[in-house]
């Protein structure tokens, strides 16, 4: 079944995540989901972006990034594709919230490759990552920003993203 949730965009849907590929693009950026089969190229890309954001990425983080190439549920994982070459990749995760009438997703990361920047990339996998969610029902979509990282943030707030006045907490309850 294909579906045109934006001018550009295609989606071809399958689901769930893992059992099939699932093809988004825009222009020539595509979204490929990740398969059990991509935790190590996946891995790869994760740890440099946690490098590059300065928090190394931790032994439940390298868990998660498989668990996310395995399936889970609740969050899709994306190889950003330019032509054949991967440069990039993606996660989106979902919950559920009252005040936002139901599921909410939280782009949980987003990683373009440094030489891959500057030509709309990032842009155009907002995109598709907002049409990935409306196509899943959610009602409102969340990310957060490295402080210092000016360039994300200009894309986060062209795409229509704004700062809340609450704080984001967090409490580990596992490890």
């Amino acid at each position: 079944m294909i579906a045109m949730p934006a001018r550009g965009m295609t989606i071809v849907r399958a689901a769930p995540w893992h059992a099939r590929r699932r093809l988004m693009t825009h222009s020539a950026l595509t979204l490929e989901p990740v398969t059990p089969d991509d935790g190590e190229a996946l891995l790869v890309m994760a740890h440099a972006f946690h490098a590059e954001d300065g928090h190394r990425l931790s032994d439940a983080g390298v868990d998660a990034v498989r668990a996310v190439c395995r399936g889970d549920p609740m969050a899709a994982g994306f190889f950003l594709r330019f032509g054949t070459v991967r440069v990039g990749y993606a996660v989106l995760t979902f919950g559920f919230s009252i005040e936002h009438g139901g599921r909410d997703g939280f782009i949980d990361d987003l990683y373009v490759l440094p030489q891959a920047r500057g030509q709309g990339l990032g842009t155009a996998a907002m995109a598709l990552l907002e049409a990935v969610a409306a196509v899943h029902g959610v009602q409102a979509l969340h990310l957060e920003v490295e402080g210092g990282n000016a360039r994300a943030e200009a894309l986060y707030r062209r795409r229509g993203y704004r700062a809340t006045a609450r704080k984001l907490m967090s409490k580990r309850l596992a490890r």
